[in-house]
């Protein structure tokens, strides 16, 4: 028996969510541990924009109906979304060149955890109400 239509396109996106989550964490726990080493530059990964517009893309089929047309595949795919991370270098002047806040990484890490746990959240009333529906086919 196929599982591929049990998983709907939600369970996709958070499990995407997590994946980029945690390594969105990886980033910041990267600065926090070289917040006093000279020159560093801070890493950044911002990945919500550019994965709405994935989810946007996903749901739109592009079809080539002539074969001089330009194929241009069938819309964003999810599971091979990957996030870009960038240095922002320091741009102060001063100091050591280290461009790591330790208060900008700390509020950083809030949000990212509190957006973690509510896609984790989100996942398990997606995996509740499968366990539901599979108990009352039984």
């Amino acid at each position: 028996m196929s599982t591929q239509g049990i998983f709907d396109s939600t369970i996709q996106v958070l499990d995407k969510v997590l994946e980029l989550r945690t390594r969105k964490l990886e980033v910041i726990s990267s600065n926090i541990a070289n917040a006093e080493t000279p020159g560093y530059a801070a890493q950044r990964m911002d990945f919500e924009k550019d994965l709405q517009e994935a989810i946007s893309a996903s749901g739109t089929k592009v079809s080539v109906t002539h074969p001089r047309h330009i194929a241009t595949g069938s819309g964003g795919d999810i599971g091979s979304f990957q996030a870009d991370v960038y240095r922002e270098e320091d741009k102060s002047g001063l100091g050591d060149k280290n461009s790591v806040s330790l208060d900008q990484e700390m509020v950083d890490m809030s949000r990212n955890q509190i957006r973690f746990e509510a896609a984790i959240r989100s996942l398990n009333k997606k995996f509740s109400m499968l366990k539901m529906v599979i108990q009352e086919r039984v």
